[in-house]
C-alpha cells in the first residue's frame, strides 16, 4: 500500500499530522482518531450502529488501524500507535 506520513510540526508537540495515499474511489479526506485499542473502538462503533469498512490492519512501524463508517455515512479512521506493528 502506498502510504506516506506527513508531519506538520515537531515531535511531542500538539498538531495535526497525517498521511497521503492514493485516492480510493470516492474516499477523500479522512479524519483518524488515536485510540487505546482498535478492537475496543471497533466494538464501540458497531454497538453505536456504525460499520467497519476496512478491518483492522497494521501499518508497519506506525500502528494498527481500521476505517469505519458512522450512522450518517461519514468515513473515519481509528489508529492505535504501536511502533512494533508489522
Amino acid at each position: 500500500m502506498d502510504y506516506w506520513l506527513v508531519t506538520a510540526g515537531p515531535e511531542g508537540e500538539p498538531g495535526i499530522n497525517g498521511a497521503i495515499m492514493p485516492r480510493n474511489g470516492n474516499l477523500t479526506t479522512v479524519n483518524t482518531i488515536s485510540v487505546n485499542s482498535v478492537d475496543d473502538a471497533i466494538k464501540a462503533v458497531e454497538k453505536a450502529g456504525g460499520k467497519v469498512i476496512q478491518p483492522k490492519m497494521p501499518i508497519p512501524k506506525i500502528g494498527y488501524f481500521a476505517y469505519c463508517l458512522d450512522t450518517e455515512g461519514n468515513t473515519f479512521g481509528i489508529l492505535k500507535p504501536d511502533i512494533s506493528a508489522k
